[in-house]
Order: C-alpha cells, then structure tokens, then sequence
C-alpha cells in the first residue's frame, strides 16, 4: 500500500546512481552488460547533455529510474530499475510525458517485453524502425 507516501519525478539529478542501479547483476549469473567502460561513456555523455536520468523518488528516496540516450526527437531507453514496485513505470510514463511535450517522436526501448507491451510498447518492422529513426533524428549534416 503506498497511500501517504510522497512521490517525485526528477531528471538528471541522479545519473550515476541510476546507471549504478541499472548494473546490479538481475540473475543467478550475476552478470550485467553495464560494465566501467560503458558506465564511463555514458557518464562522458551525461556530461555532454546526450543521455539522461529520469528518476522516482519516494519519501526522498530513490526508488526507480531509467537513462538513455537522446538525439533529436529519440530517445534510446538503454536500462531501467526498481527498488519498490513500480518506480521504474512512474520515471518511464514522465519520460513519454516529457517526450510529447518536447514533440519527440521515437522511444527506443530496444527490446520486446510483455512488460513493455503492457504500457503501450509496439515492434516495428526494420524499414518502418528505420524511417521513423530518419525522422526523429533529422538529416545528417
């Protein structure tokens, strides 16, 4: 139950933590793919405005979030997480916000999930990924 807790959505304000998170081994095997070269890059590209957070704080905690990359009117979702149920939907559904408010056109959440289906998620063909890619992205210079 979570009535009287107190819920909020920032971006930005906690990348590292966020892309920390996100590398927590999720199996048994515990591996993860956010190895310290990738944390690394994405960091330099934190810091050169390309990838973001967007992060749920509960009861000014941080409860879930998500990063990625944005060119142009993409964003390339590359990680999520959780610490309480849900958190990771609530900074994902602000991103879709802040995304139609900012008139982007392409989530790239990379792969197919029932999870993702279940808020709206859709496969694209290739050439249908691609042209939506072209637009979002706008003509190379």
């Amino acid at each position: 139950v979570l009535r009287n807790r107190e819920y909020e959505v920032r971006a930005d304000t906690a990348f590292a933590r966020v892309i920390d998170a996100c590398a927590q081994p999720r199996d048994a095997h515990g591996g993860t793919w956010i190895t310290r070269e990738m944390r690394d890059a994405y960091l330099q590209l934190h810091r050169h405005g390309l990838a973001h957070s967007v992060e749920t704080w509960i009861d000014g905690e941080l409860a879930g979030g998500l990063y990625g990359v944005s060119v142009g009117g993409l964003f390339a979702g590359e990680s999520m997480f959780h610490l309480e149920r849900d958190a990771s939907k609530v900074a994902l559904m602000a991103l879709v916000d802040v995304m139609r408010s900012a008139k982007m056109t392409l989530l790239d959440a990379q792969w197919h999930t029932p999870h993702l289906e279940s808020l709206g998620g859709v496969t694209l063909s290739r050439s249908d990924y691609l042209a939506r890619l072209a637009a979002a992205i706008g003509p190379r210079s």
